[in-house]
């Protein structure tokens, strides 16, 4: 049974920085591309980073680019993101995620998720 646990969400101000930590146990993480997707009320459900199974390659959006940080520790199997200079707009659930490949994740096909993790930022 695949499991997904996140931390390190919270309330920060604009212009602040949180970093989002997950642990992944279950089955063998690097058989897996993983990431984090977002989903704010009234809004799509938003991949803002992947990476794959052995973190050489990276994937964000125009949106999070050069701003958020997406990593993972396939000793410790383990999965972060690093947020910096967050906006009003990054305020939403984050959820960390793993898929087939970097490719699948882009195309919103994720094999396994966790519950998320509350991120606000305030203006």
């Amino acid at each position: 049974q695949v499991q997904l646990v996140e931390s390190g969400g919270g309330l920060v101000q604009a212009g602040g920085s949180l970093r989002l930590s997950c642990a992944f146990s279950g089955r063998t993480f690097s058989d897996y591309a993983v990431g984090w997707f977002r989903h704010a009320p009234g809004k799509e459900r938003d991949l803002v980073a992947a990476i794959s199974w052995n973190g050489e390659n990276t994937y964000y959006p125009y949106s999070v680019k050069g701003r958020f940080t997406g990593s993972r520790d396939n000793a410790k199997n383990m999965v972060y993101l690093q947020m910096n200079s967050l906006k009003a707009e990054d305020t939403a659930v984050y959820y960390c995620a793993a898929g087939e490949t970097i490719e699948a994740m882009r195309r919103g096909e994720y094999d396994y998720w966790g519950q998320g993790t509350q991120v606000t930022v305030s203006s």
